[in-house]
């Protein structure tokens, strides 16, 4: 069983600093918060960031067992929060968006798919409290 461990630290005013198991350490704040020229990322934010980093891995290499090239490759992710506390996600949509001249669609459809409902653990975990739309756009490049 894998377990990963991240120490979070308190370093001012609404300030965090934590680590990463990669070893890589990042700011996080409360973005209502007047924070200077800092730069740093919001923890709900974040949570988006990684439902689409995750996802975005397993297609990216899925497609490469494939041999389906794409010029371009993106992914964005909206969520919608509760009104009430403590202020959840409960609506979240993912749009993966790829671009090429000759964009192999069965080969991205079946990408898309296998990481929605077979690889991406923190798609699972936000299905746990969310409700989860996804939508696969195609983008032609001219030549």
């Amino acid at each position: 069983m894998v377990k990963n461990l991240v120490t979070t630290k308190w370093t001012q005013k609404s300030q965090f600093e934590t680590d990463n198991p990669s070893g890589y350490k990042f700011t996080m704040f409360d973005k209502s918060q007047d924070n200077g020229d800092v730069v740093g990322f919001a923890p709900k934010a974040l949570m988006l960031s990684s439902l689409a980093g995750c996802s975005g891995l397993d297609v990216v290499s899925l497609l490469e067992k494939m041999r389906a090239e794409v010029a371009e490759f993106y992914i964005e992710v909206s969520g919608e929060l509760t009104d009430e506390h403590p202020k959840y996600y409960h609506k979240v949509k993912v749009d993966y968006h790829f671009s090429d001249v000759n964009l192999q669609e069965d080969k991205i459809q079946k990408a898309v798919n296998l990481s929605i409902t077979k690889y991406c653990g923190v798609m699972e975990m936000f299905r746990r409290f969310a409700t989860v739309k996804t939508e696969i756009h195609l983008h032609k490049k001219e030549v």
